[in-house]
């Protein structure tokens, strides 16, 4: 594979983050590149006993030999980039595009004061609907304009599509979720720009010849924050007997939930053009499955869970998540 798109396939919250960041050390891609909207998608990492909240910076970071880029499609806040690459020590590992449109402090007030924006569609109050606003009106400032992100400027086009050309390895991390896309999400409760894999290679400047696998991933369970319609949301007393209690990354409002839809994975295949799935937190739905690495060693409930979703989602899920640690991960994709 040279290279790797991996998106979301319910309303974000499915665990990208695990996923790439596992991919990126055992890949060991030239460049992770990141798609998407901006930071109002939280990516959570944990790796070597910490926990790190991602929401600009590539979670394949933790893989010291790729290069981290963040093409000119995704909206991006200085001061919240900055404190991430001083987090994670990515100072000389990371670029901006020049064109990506930056979040200005005045684009939270707008968004602050927006009652149909935070009121009725519970947005994120990060600034980046009414800075998406901007860019469609052609005003919003580029990172070309800021100097205190002169240093990490560059072409991310050019030097994706190199490594590609050179066979090199580039994984693509997509943000959200494919319910929430502004074109095949549960509009208006949506996000401010389409995420599925084609949008996210658009943000990045790839083409779809590019592209060898698209890894969509599912949580074992489905969850959404903020407003919009959940089909089977379960009770919050039910989400706590069951152990299926959450909070959002950036928000940290509490998730809704519900039991696996396999409607709606089956249409995210659909959508995202997925090659192969994913399934994190199996553990929390299976707890004997906690930490462990081969598919054989799950319990037989879990593996039947597995094969059920396969069977009518219509690809194999190649990668399963069996706890919050990179390390905890069983990769079918050589078996």
């Amino acid at each position: 594979m040279t290279c790797t798109v991996v998106v979301g396939g319910f309303f974000g919250d499915e665990g990208k983050g695990h996923l790439v960041s596992y991919l990126a050390m055992k890949d060991r891609p030239v460049i992770t590149v990141r798609g998407g909207v901006g930071p109002n998608a939280g990516h959570k990492v944990v790796y070597q006993g910490k926990t790190y909240g991602l929401r600009m910076v590539p979670c394949g970071f933790v893989y010291p030999g790729s290069r981290l880029l963040i093409g000119p499609g995704v909206l991006v806040n200085p001061k919240v980039l900055l404190e991430e690459v001083k987090l994670t020590g990515t100072e000389n590992r990371l670029g901006i595009d020049n064109q990506c449109a930056i979040i200005e402090e005045r684009h939270i007030e707008e968004e602050l004061k927006n009652a149909y924006l935070v009121s009725r569609l519970g947005t994120t109050k990060t600034g980046v609907g009414t800075c998406q606003a901007d860019r469609a009106y052609r005003k919003a400032k580029l990172a070309k304009e800021f100097p205190e992100l002169s240093r990490y400027l560059t072409d991310v086009p050019l030097e994706v599509n190199t490594a590609i050309a050179k066979k090199q390895k580039v994984l693509v991390e997509g943000t959200q979720g494919t319910y929430i896309s502004l074109y095949h999400g549960t509009y208006p409760f949506c996000t401010a720009k389409d995420v599925c894999a084609s949008a996210i290679c658009s943000d990045v400047g790839i083409g779809p010849t590019a592209v060898d696998d698209v890894v969509v991933v599912f949580k074992a369970f489905v969850t959404r924050v903020g407003e919009g319609p959940l089909e089977n949301q379960l009770p919050a007393e039910e989400l706590e007997r069951r152990g299926w209690l959450e909070f959002g990354t950036v928000t940290s409002r509490p998730r809704r939930a519900a039991p696996f839809d396999f409607k709606l994975a089956k249409r995210a295949v659909m959508l995202n053009g997925a090659t192969q799935a994913a399934i994190t937190k199996l553990d929390i739905v299976y707890p004997e499955c906690k930490g462990v690495k081969d598919f054989e060693k799950l319990p037989e409930e879990a593996k039947k869970f597995i094969r059920q979703v396969e069977s009518e989602i219509g690809v194999l899920v190649t990668l399963i998540g069996t706890g919050p640690s990179v390390e905890e991960t069983v990769d079918r994709r050589r078996q």
